[in-house]
């Protein structure tokens, strides 16, 4: 996945303000998408890869910052790099808390935006592992027992073979076969793995 060259997709509707930004990152050798408009991007097939997105704020009809808003909801990860010629402090504030990685007022100097992109890039690349890593995980745990689970929920809570037995009604021989089971199947060689893959799929914590 790190190796899948990224996309920088540009949303403004400065004619000018594209064909700049398209010389600048092409000359540097990234995949550049350029859009007069959301609604143009948001129609444009989007290649399953690293990127990051160039926003103007000011754009026909919604703002760029209420775009920002309607990302997430549209399905959309990619991280957000405003520019703007009509910034002010209320506007950079709203964008930063909203997840922006960088709010960038024209003229702003080329390597500032080269910068903000690379750490766009780089977060989204970060964001792709995680994401890839949830689904492998979940496909692991989709191949447990219901009874692997409800052992796999208890041992990650910290509850100890025998309490597993008397909570399930089981034996502890039969715990422990199903604790091995279940350390086979979700790959991990240490409880302390189990308990970190436990957190990141979000299992309920048994009470106790």
């Amino acid at each position: 996945m790190a190796t899948e060259r990224p996309v920088v997709f540009v949303v403004d509707d400065d004619l000018a303000m594209r064909e700049a930004l398209q010389d600048l990152l092409a000359s540097v050798g990234m995949d550049v998408r350029l859009f007069a408009s959301t609604q143009d991007f948001m129609q444009a097939q989007r290649p399953d890869a690293p990127g990051c997105l160039v926003l103007d704020v000011r754009l026909p009809g919604a703002s760029g910052l209420s775009f920002q808003q309607e990302l997430p909801r549209a399905g959309v990860d990619l991280p957000v790099i405003f520019i703007t010629g009509h910034g002010d402090i209320p506007m950079t504030v709203r964008a930063m808390k909203a997840g922006a990685v960088e709010f960038l007022s024209k003229p702003f100097r080329d390597q500032e935006l080269l910068d903000a992109i690379d750490a766009a890039i780089e977060r989204h690349r970060a964001q792709r592992r995680q994401t890839a890593l949830v689904a492998e995980l979940r496909q692991r745990f989709a191949a447990l027992t219901q009874r692997e689970r409800e052992v796999m929920a208890l041992v990650s809570a910290g509850r100890v073979n025998k309490q597993i037995a008397a909570e399930l009604g089981i034996s502890e021989a039969t715990v422990k076969v199903h604790r091995g089971q279940i350390m086979r199947k979700m790959q991990v060689k240490s409880l302390a793995q189990l308990v970190r893959i436990a957190d990141t799929l979000g299992l309920a914590d048994p009470k106790p």
